[in-house]
């Protein structure tokens, strides 16, 4: 198991397709668009034979050792941008790496180049019969449109998908109140561009008048993120404001650069990403000038060390714990199907989290305020706009 578990790991990691495919199946994606399986490893322990039954062995057994299957079957379409994005398709797998190291499943990923793919990977996860996938999890809301027509067509299989809503009863709808995050965010780039600090890399002049926001795809999505940062920014200062960019990608590190340099260059010290790998660009340019940057879905000082130095913290969003909580609803034959989980401040689905290398720098005073904040949105004494 645990050389099996190995091996896939590294196939991960070495894969330069747009997907990557394990266990030998009739239906699901594959490496190299061929025959479904890798032609050496299996995912669950087998010698990479295929069973009629979904099984390796004619006992029903994962193999020779006679050991039982897994506790369910895991289908992920990632979002365009892929794997290693230090993000959100990164976050989405850490919950289905800890569904498999708790609850025992076993999962198999596509990574799609572009929108058009999306259909294509679920339909062949609903298709396989070795083995039945018995979740299907799709992550992005670009996903949304393409996952209506499949689940409609596979009412049979279940799915899951996170950042939109999708109806149907064999599907089971993700989505955060990233607004909220997205608030507290705004709230400490406004307070600190206003006063003289530094830390790391980067300083802010004090007598800044804005800060900037850079989008990836532009949808209804991701100006959540931004109408947050914007109420927030309002709310510690009424003089500071927000310029914005959308680059149109969630995978352009390039884009990314060019649009936060551009916001730096007119007087901005900290910009906030919500891009994907494009905020990746976001990062170089405030090293480059020296100014600040904050991260998003994940703590992106961890996952991108390199630029911890001008990180002053993430607008974490819990996609694992999405992704884990729906495996384990899989497991336990509850699935909240035909239903939307909403999470948010109050159950932990979002929060700021300070750098790792210079959040301890941060003042106090910052924190406090930024704290007290989050107790008013979950009391309900602050009401964020999630609009534009």
């Amino acid at each position: 198991m645990a050389s099996d578990f190995e091996r896939r790991r590294f196939l991960k990691a070495a894969s330069a397709a747009g997907l990557v495919g394990l266990a030998g199946c009739s239906g699901g994606p594959s490496g190299d668009g061929s025959d479904g399986s890798d032609g050496n490893d299996s995912d669950d322990g087998s010698d990479g034979s295929d069973g009629a039954d979904g099984t390796d062995g004619e006992d029903g057994s994962d193999g020779s050792d006679g050991e039982s299957g897994p506790a369910a079957n895991i289908g992920m379409v990632y979002a365009t941008g892929g794997l290693g994005d230090g993000s959100f398709n990164d976050q989405a797998q850490e919950g289905a790496l800890q569904a498999e190291e708790e609850l025992d499943i076993m999962f198999q990923e596509a990574q799609p180049d572009e929108v058009a793919q999306f259909s294509t990977f679920q339909q062949q996860f609903a298709e396989s019969t070795d083995p039945n996938y018995d979740l299907v999890s799709c992550i992005g809301f670009l996903q949304a449109d393409s996952l209506a027509d499949t689940a409609e067509s596979y009412p049979d299989q279940d799915f899951m998908i996170v950042d939109s809503v999708v109806e149907g009863d064999n599907v089971a709808s993700y989505t955060f109140k990233e607004h909220e995050g997205s608030y507290l965010a705004g709230l400490m780039a406004s307070l600190l561009t206003t006063q003289d600090f530094s830390a790391g890399a980067g300083s802010t002049a004090g007598d800044s008048t804005n800060v900037g926001f850079v989008g990836g795809v532009e949808s209804d999505l991701i100006q959540k993120f931004q109408a947050g940062f914007e109420e927030g920014v309002s709310a510690g200062s009424d003089d500071v404001d927000v310029s914005v960019n959308y680059t149109g990608s969630f995978n352009d590190p390039a884009a990314g650069r060019e649009a936060a340099t551009a916001m730096y260059n007119s007087g901005a010290d900290i910009v906030f990403h919500a891009s994907g790998n494009t905020g990746t660009g976001v990062f170089q340019a405030a090293q480059e000038q020296e100014k600040f940057a904050i991260g998003v879905d994940r703590d992106q000082s961890i996952t991108r060390p390199d630029y911890a130095d001008v990180i002053l913290g993430s607008m974490v969003k819990r996609v694992d714990t999405a992704v884990y909580n729906a495996i384990e609803a899989t497991i336990d034959d509850e699935l909240p199907g035909g239903s939307n989980v909403a999470l948010g401040l109050d159950n932990e689905g979002v929060a700021l989290v300070y750098g790792d290398q210079i959040g301890s720098e941060i003042p106090e005073d910052v924190k406090d305020e930024v704290s007290t904040a989050r107790e008013e949105i979950i009391a309900g004494d602050i009401s964020v706009p999630s609009e534009v």
